[in-house]
């Protein structure tokens, strides 16, 4: 496993973990959502190695990326992925992306389907107005750890146990210089008033590309009735007791379907 930091921005901060199997297909990669980085998918990586090399991006403004040029939107997210991808040489990959990362995964499917093989969307953005605007506004702002994991238990199901290392990790990434107000920037850009900005579901559903939405019936920040009903050939999977953060609360069944969307049996 290889983690990356550019010396000039010609690309995103990645985490680039080799398929341990002879794997000649596309690679898969991974965007994390609101407030996570790259280390988020360590575990999904770990589970894809056995037979699909991965890489999984610090995004704008997270991570190693917290001084990226531009920062803001889905849609400048969605084009620092592009210039990253391009610049990496790749040109053709398996796209997964979770909550604000699924919204960017949407975005540089519809605007470049050519290069994208399939779309995998964890309790993606953009799936309908309703969102948790308050827990974003307040995660954003945070930097005590006591606060941050009282705010994160919020974004995990019911019953699922909270490491403590990862609140305190979060707290500490949060202290550094203009951590806490680049993300709060981010928010006001993602989030229109009390609710957030759609995507055009139809046109997502029309792709000529194998699309896969999943989903926690407990989660507290997108209502998992975004996932109902979805247009087209859309597969949708949904899992009780799980909350928004289903690549971290069910890793093996994630990256499962990831396999399965990839053509990996």
């Amino acid at each position: 496993m290889t983690d990356i930091r550019p010396a000039t921005p010609t690309h995103l901060p990645f985490r680039d973990q080799e398929a341990g199997g002879d794997d000649t297909g596309a690679p898969v990669v991974l965007l994390h959502g609101f407030g996570g980085d790259r280390q988020t998918w360590l575990n999904i990586q770990t589970g894809l190695a056995p037979q699909k090399r991965s890489i999984a991006f610090d995004l704008p403004g997270h991570g190693e990326a917290l001084d990226w040029p531009r920062i803001g939107n889905a849609g400048l997210a969605a084009k620092a992925v592009s210039h990253s991808l391009e610049a990496l040489g790749l040109t053709q990959v398996h796209l997964v992306g979770h909550s604000m990362g699924g919204a960017i995964a949407a975005l540089i499917a519809l605007r470049s389907p050519e290069i994208v093989a399939s779309l995998t969307l964890l309790a993606p953005g953009g799936f309908g107005p309703e969102i948790n605007h308050r827990l974003l506004r307040r995660y954003a702002a945070a930097t005590d750890a006591a606060e941050m994991e009282t705010l994160l238990e919020q974004f995990f199901g019911w019953e699922f146990k909270l490491p403590k290392f990862l609140a305190k990790t979060a707290a500490e990434s949060r202290a550094r210089p203009g951590a806490a107000a680049t993300l709060q920037a981010i928010a006001d850009e993602i989030i229109d008033g009390n609710v957030q900005k759609t995507l055009p579901r139809d046109e997502l559903a029309a792709l000529p590309l194998p699309i896969r939405v999943v989903w926690g019936t407990q989660d507290r920040v997108l209502p998992t009735r975004q996932a109902h009903k979805l247009p087209g050939m859309v597969a949708t999977h949904i899992f009780e007791r799980v909350g928004h953060m289903v690549h971290l609360e069910i890793p093996r069944e994630v990256t499962r379907l990831i396999l399965l969307n990839s053509g990996v049996r």
